[in-house]
């Protein structure tokens, strides 16, 4: 098919309808409305399931009745609205039930802004609810990528039987690319054996997050610590590199911040300096043995920078990963405020010539913080 110029959510949503999603709960917040307003109108001209929901909390326990009923099934939020489904994420992470959640993060913490933020890393990554679990977190930095993450998403979804998360900022959502659209599936009319559907020809399915005996409910627990195992260990690992032959420094970054990070790599190399990208496209499961690698794979490697639009989230993950084989700094804007190449650069530069870096660099006072 052609390229069309797409907005980010526009290309969130139609992906998913593409993907055969059948029904659609949510509730609008910017900078994802757009998203709902498209599924507003394209799902009912479809004969498919839209629903605005009175809060997010009512949404998502929707979503959490349609996937246990075995239909494709999809919500979206932004920062504040993502908090507020925590509690049926968790239900639907302890009941198995496939799903999928498309976050556009903003400005934080608080209702905070409306302008973009990678802020929400900490809050899907380490669990998006209480327990001991992990939904699948995806993280496109183009429209491009919105659509073929946003599809990958229900393939994973329906695979695992797992929550999956498409997390982008504001940014992304909101800015307008070339991009192509897959042809429609068919959407399926055949229920999974688990679903609750009725039991009149067989025995009864019970789907459920309530687990009254600790033995039991240790059970699920391991079992659920299985199955991420096996997500772990199953290739599921994606990620992007770029100019990492001789680099010295390798940055690493996500989404929007990989977009600036990129434009100051490739400013940086063709001024004659040593510097790569490295992006995680799964932010769980994270990249960390191909992080781990680095300083293996690259012997001129002095240290890692990682860039986010947040205070440092991501970056505990890489040091853990590097594990102090090299130095990992950050640079990190919030507030909304995206990075642009000549900080990043800027804190490159230093790094390269260390008799010109300070012991720790803390620029507060125009809300960057490196460290």
């Amino acid at each position: 098919m052609a390229k069309q110029f797409l907005k980010g959510n526009v290309a969130f949503a139609e992906a998913a309808i593409r993907a055969g999603c059948e029904v659609y709960f949510g509730y609008p917040i910017t900078p994802q409305t757009e998203l709902l307003e498209h599924m507003s109108s394209r799902m009912p001209e479809l004969g498919r399931v839209f629903l605005q929901a009175e809060s997010e909390v009512a949404a998502v326990n929707m979503v959490y009745g349609a996937a246990a009923a075995g239909a494709r099934v999809m919500t979206s939020s932004s920062s504040p609205g993502i908090s507020l489904m925590q509690e049926g994420f968790s239900y639907m992470a302890a009941s198995n039930v496939p799903a999928v959640v498309i976050d556009i993060m903003r400005g934080g913490p608080g209702l905070g802004n409306i302008q973009p933020s990678q802020s929400d890393y900490n809050q899907v990554t380490k669990s998006a609810g209480h327990g001991d679990f992990h939904p699948i977190v995806l993280a496109p930095s183009t429209v491009q990528e919105a659509i073929d993450l946003t599809i990958l998403a229900f393939d994973l979804a329906e695979k695992y039987r797992t929550l999956v998360f498409v997390i982008a900022d504001g940014t992304i959502g909101q800015m307008m690319e070339p991009a192509e659209l897959p042809e429609m599936r068919p959407v399926s009319t055949e229920r999974p054996t688990w679903a609750v559907t009725g039991a009149r020809d067989r025995s009864h399915n019970v789907i459920t997050s309530l687990f009254l005996g600790a033995e039991q409910l240790e059970q699920l627990n391991l079992d659920l610590q299985d199955k991420l195992l096996q997500i772990q260990q199953a290739g599921e690992v994606r990620y992007d590199e770029a100019y990492l032959e001789g680099a010295e420094v390798v940055i690493v970054a996500f989404g929007t911040s990989a977009r600036v990070a990129q434009t100051a790599v490739k400013r940086m190399r063709e001024a004659g300096l040593p510097v790569g990208l490295f992006r995680p496209i799964t932010l769980w499961p994270f990249p960390e043995k191909e992080i781990a690698e680095l300083p293996k794979r690259i012997p001129t490697l002095k240290a890692i920078q990682v860039v986010e639009m947040n205070a440092g989230q991501m970056v505990h993950d890489v040091r853990e990963a590097i594990a102090g084989q090299v130095p990992v700094q950050f640079m990190g804007r919030m507030g909304g405020i995206i990075p642009v190449p000549e900080e990043i650069e800027e804190k490159v530069r230093l790094t390269l010539t260390p008799a010109q870096m300070p012991a720790t660099l803390k620029e507060s006072s125009n809300g960057r913080v490196a460290h």
